[in-house]
């Protein structure tokens, strides 16, 4: 499904692609995706797309977004906004999806094959948007968890779908592989990825 000669471009939707891998038990290793991808194709473009709670002193998510910022991708971050529902429940949200749909739309006349990291059936008027303009895009998230990740309108539409199980060997580790964290003693907020 993918040519070398392509120019290939990752969108990936950070909570969508970080919630699927934990349903189906694994982490993603981002250096791995990066060279699992460099191999399919010309990666153009490697994007990350999160929204970040800013009140926090630190945010978990702050040394993979450093981490990935240096490595290869393009991170897309905004302040998410807090909420409390009608139960009095503290609640978070933080879309990126016009985001995502802006940046793939600028690309589209230097990307052949877009892949979107996403289940999140909210893509499919994009992947149709991009499929009018003569672009491939497949779709990366899993119909093995219960209940599937993948919004069954943005499967249909994707020229490709690959369930992220598939992906494991090449671009998972198990949760227990992760690097072990070097906090520095004058910042323990700081660690090395």
């Amino acid at each position: 499904m993918f040519d070398p000669r392509e120019k290939i471009a990752l969108f990936i939707d950070g909570a969508n692609l970080y919630a699927t891998s934990r349903a189906l038990g694994f982490d993603i290793d981002y250096r791995k995706l990066l060279s699992s991808f460099q191999k399919r194709g010309y990666l153009l473009r490697a994007y990350y797309y999160t929204a970040l709670v800013e009140d926090q002193e630190y945010s978990s998510i702050r040394p993979l977004i450093d981490w990935l910022d240096y490595n290869g991708f393009k991170v897309v971050t905004k302040p998410a906004k807090e909420f409390t529902d009608a139960t009095g429940r503290r609640k978070i949200k933080g879309n990126m999806d016009i985001e995502l749909t802006v940046d793939a739309l600028e690309l589209a006349d230097v990307v052949d094959h877009y892949v979107i990291f996403s289940g999140d059936g909210d893509f499919r008027t994009l992947v149709e948007a991009l499929q009018r303009r003569g672009r491939k895009v497949s779709v990366i998230s899993t119909m093995a968890s219960q209940p599937p990740m993948i919004s069954d309108d943005l499967r249909r539409q994707a020229d490709h779908f690959i369930d992220l199980m598939t992906l494991k060997g090449d671009i998972g580790r198990e949760p227990s592989e992760r690097p072990v964290r070097k906090v520095d003693p004058v910042d323990p907020a700081t660690d090395d990825i």
